[in-house]
């Protein structure tokens, strides 16, 4: 289910939110940046992948990692562009957008908590046999 909801953020939610706006007073959507819309997918990619590799959790597991790399990595790039953003408090620069990789991070470590909770289980019972 977490892992649903990072589709959700990555691909579909993102259309719609601004990221930031730059220095003429324009709003930049995904749009306007290929790496960073490439950085989106490639998250929402690899959460999607990790939901069809249900049955191999170790590997679900690898790929969540992985995910969570790429998040910090395009959180590092938006806090660096927010701290080079000049903001006032009547008119912010920053936009919505630039928290979705942390809800994403946030969600991926529930899935992989999620997955240990389930592989834990898988070994329990294997015990008992």
């Amino acid at each position: 289910m977490y892992l649903l909801f990072i589709v959700i953020l990555n691909a579909v939610l993102v259309q719609w939110t601004a990221l930031w706006s730059n220095s003429m007073g324009e709003t930049v959507f995904l749009e306007g940046e290929l790496w960073v819309a490439v950085c989106f997918y490639s998250i929402a990619g690899l959460a999607l992948l990790s939901i069809l590799l249900f049955k191999k959790r170790q590997n679900q597991f690898v790929l969540n990692r992985l995910n969570i790399i790429l998040n910090l990595f395009l959180l590092g790039f938006f806090v660096y562009r927010s701290l080079n953003l000049s903001g006032e408090a009547e008119v912010s620069e920053k936009g919505i957008g630039m928290l979705i990789p942390v809800f994403s991070i946030v969600f991926l470590a529930l899935a992989n908590k999620a997955i240990k909770k389930d592989e834990d289980l898988v070994k329990s019972v294997d015990r008992l046999r």
